[in-house]
């Protein structure tokens, strides 16, 4: 949908000018799907004033229509805006905002990337319908781009005049039957989209096996369990050195709600509520909001719970929290200065020790529907008192904040078991071989592209790989974590077969028939210094693949990820642009080594432009290059000539923070991310190069995760990894097409670049 321009409809006829129905009957029918559910349409009226209506939004196939009420329920009732999703629309998940004085809802906004004026905005009662809805919106994008890659009908073409436009006129329409095979319901109807609801619906799968804790990463932490308390596991990073003046600790459950419940729950701040599980936290108001992902909070305690010698406390702390693409929840919550919030008289301000909270969703096994869920709550505190508490029961560290707040996810995990209305049944219901009358728009029925496989495991190494050496070491691990369909192999298998691995990519991307050309690194020099030395800093270099697991040639099968090898494209340089705006096409530029003489003898050059938003705004660009030409049929020549929207649903990258404050590789992350679906991604095409343009601005969310590394850039060591998604048979194994080493980077060593 481009909910980005509604538009009049254009009546559908046959030859002689009577109606058709679409939908009727034959095998395409079979794999047509069909949300609804009720949404919060937003906007401003002709006269400027703000409105917030109940709607019922209603996606089949490509085809997007909004009622004012259930057209299942009201078979006569006609919709009030429709269209069909373009391949150039952009959902943004904008976060919480409050509504109708004290509601807060979770905002989706849709633009045309071609023309952002034509924009418009949904919200929903919770973040887990935010989430289905944009997986809705993605399923039909894909089946527009099915239908386009087709070459169907012109008159199935899409186009802009057939956009739906949330902000324009309501439109005339039509009444048309439909057979449908799966009708998937979105939230709880319009009585739960207009009540104060802190509770989400479950949305386990049930693949027949259950999740373990641990995915396909190897962490740089070491955790081992050092207490069981209320059923809640507390854990210890054994990594560190008993030396440390600080420690990181965890706990972590098992809880039976779903990861959507437990976010809810986790950040609502009704005191009502919260009095039943938190007993630190439970006094919390809030003072700002910002981005709708980050919010601070003023909170007061009374440590008589705690110890009767000490005053009362109060606190300010912000929360700042996403979710990733595999949908997982990351909250972080660190100390804060408000200037709103001086101490409150009688109360001494006190700091809470920074925490994340990470919730995501566990498979149920048998079969069972139950949903399940597992948090882990992480923080950091002095080792002094900690080190006692292991040794002694009666450590006067169980009468401490940290212990508290270890604390809160026992209370957590009772809260939901003693209510079970919190986790109500699930939003989703699915019924085959339904006949509606529904109102769709004109068009043809196209095949729906197979669901993927749902993506479990992290897709990155965080080991302590610092150095080359330790990434040639002979010691021999293998994981295979059944239950996860995730096989490590064994690592000393793994280095023998690089070469292998290499050579069987360059044998299916390149056109080894082709001259080679020898690349001479000297004649290309970036911005950023290549690295010298292990202790040398503000620099890059590139190291192998063996840090990120990738789909392995059984992956559509098993889910089996392996090692990645050697990156297919040679790392020439890369740049450390400070710009007064974002700079697209920027290989153009004069002073980009792609103009230069060595640069234009190059077979094959992809400029990666990474648009940091800030102030001032920068651009990372990276230069990878190929020593032969691109075989036409390989995945990357079709990237390379693809559409937009294939581009978009194939560009991955996946990061590992390799040395850096916890918090920031809590923040990033090491699983894959489709760089396409998360933020603006711009492509272009000339010559021998091709560059592709990321703005880190066009999401809320990725701003804020960019704001918190450029805290702590110049002490942390990033890894990044470029890959294009294999999702056919034939496109397996995958491979990794460039990786970048970015060692403790200093903002104000950024180069100007006028345009």
């Amino acid at each position: 949908m481009d909910p980005a321009t509604l538009s009049k409809e254009k009546s559908v006829g046959s030859e002689n000018g009577s109606e058709q129905s679409f939908g009727s009957c034959g095998s395409e029918e079979k794999n047509l799907f069909e949300y609804f559910g009720c949404v919060f349409h937003l906007g401003v009226n002709s006269i400027g004033h703000e409105y917030c209506h109940a709607r019922f939004l209603l996606i089949r196939g490509k085809y997007v229509e909004m009622y004012k009420r259930d057209p299942h329920e009201n078979p006569g009732i006609k919709p009030i805006r429709k269209g069909v999703v373009g391949p150039t629309l952009m959902v943004e998940e904008v976060g919480r905002r409050k509504v109708r004085g004290d509601k807060d809802v979770y905002v989706l906004r849709f633009y045309n990337r071609l023309d952002e004026e034509k924009k418009g905005e949904i919200a929903c009662s919770t973040a887990g319908d935010a989430r289905k809805w944009m997986e809705a919106f993605d399923h039909a994008k894909q089946q527009a781009e099915y239908e386009l890659s087709e070459g169907g009908s012109s008159r199935n073409k899409l186009n802009m005049d057939n956009e739906i436009n949330l902000e324009g006129h309501r439109p005339r329409v039509r009444r048309y039957a439909h057979g449908l095979k799966k009708l998937i319901r979105i939230g709880q109807g319009p009585d739960a989209l207009l009540r104060q609801s802190s509770h989400l619906a479950a949305s386990a799968g049930t693949d027949g096996f259950f999740d373990r804790e641990v995915g396909d990463v190897i962490e740089a932490h070491e955790w081992k369990c050092v207490r069981t308390v209320n059923g809640v596991r507390i854990f210890e990073d054994v990594a560190v050195s008993q030396n440390e003046k600080n420690v990181l600790v965890k706990s972590a459950a098992v809880l039976d709600a779903s990861a959507d419940t437990a976010f809810e729950v986790i950040l609502n701040l009704d005191r009502h509520q919260r009095y039943e599980w938190d007993m630190l936290t439970g006094d919390l108001e809030l003072i700002d909001s910002f981005d709708g992902h980050i919010d601070v909070v003023y909170g007061t305690y009374d440590p008589k719970y705690l110890t009767r010698w000490h005053s009362k406390r109060d606190f300010v702390f912000s929360r700042q929290w996403f979710r990733g693409q595999d949908g997982t929840y990351t909250i972080l919550q660190v100390p804060a200065v408000n200037k709103k919030k001086p101490p409150k008289s009688g109360y001494r301000r006190t700091k809470i020790n920074p925490s994340t909270w990470e919730i995501r969703d566990l498979n149920t096994s048998m079969g069972s529907n139950a949903p399940k869920c597992l948090v882990t709550q992480m923080l950091e505190i002095p080792s002094a008192g900690w080190f006692k508490w292991k040794k002694s029961h009666f450590s006067k560290f169980e009468k401490s904040v940290p212990y508290a707040l270890l604390g809160q996810l026992a209370g957590l995990k009772e809260y939901i078991s003693a209510n079970p209305a919190v986790k109500y049944e699930s939003t989703t219901t699915v019924v085959h071989s339904k006949f509606t009358q529904v109102s769709i728009s004109n068009g043809e029925n196209g095949h729906e592209e197979e669901t993927q496989a749902h993506e479990e495991f992290y897709d990155a190494i965080a080991g302590d790989s610092s150095s080359s050496s330790e990434e040639e070491s002979d010691d021999d691990e293998e994981v295979d974590h059944k239950d996860g369909n995730v096989k490590l192999r064994n690592v000393s298998w793994a280095i023998t077969s690089l070469t292998k691995k290499r050579a069987s990519a360059t044998k299916k991307e390149l056109d080894t028939n082709a001259t080679f050309t020898e690349i001479d690194p000297n004649q290309f020099n970036g911005s950023l210094h290549k690295e010298k030395d292990e202790k040398d800093t503000n620099c890059w270099t590139s190291p192998s693949g063996m840090g990120f697991m990738i789909r392995g040639k059984s992956y559509l099968k098993d889910n089996t990820k392996i090692m990645g090898g050697e990156p297919l494209l040679k790392l020439l340089a890369v740049d450390w642009f400070k710009v007064d705006k974002s700079v697209d096409r920027i290989a153009l530029h004069p002073k980009c080594l792609v103009q230069s003489e060595a640069g234009k003898k190059l077979p094959f050059i992809l400029v990666i432009n990474l648009q940091v938003p800030a102030k001032p705004n920068y651009s990372l660009v990276l230069y990878y290059a190929a020593d032969r030409p691109l075989n036409k049929n390989s995945l990357l020549a079709k990237f390379v000539d693809g559409s937009d929207m294939f581009r978009d649903a194939r560009f991955k990258l996946i990061p590992s923070i390799v040395e850096g404050y916890w918090m920031v590789k809590r923040a990033v992350g090491t699983k894959a991310c489709l760089l396409g679906k998360a933020v603006t991604c711009k492509y272009f095409k000339q010559d021998n190069f091709m560059e592709i343009d990321v703005d880190i601005g066009s999401s809320s969310v990725a701003r804020g995760v960019i704001g918190l590394v450029l805290g702590y850039v110049t002490s942390l060591v990033v890894d990044l990894a470029i890959l294009i998604e294999a999702k056919e048979e034939e496109e397996l194994p995958e491979y990794i097409l460039g990786t970048v080493r970015l060692n403790r980077i200093k903002p104000e060593s950024a180069v100007h670049l006028d345009v």
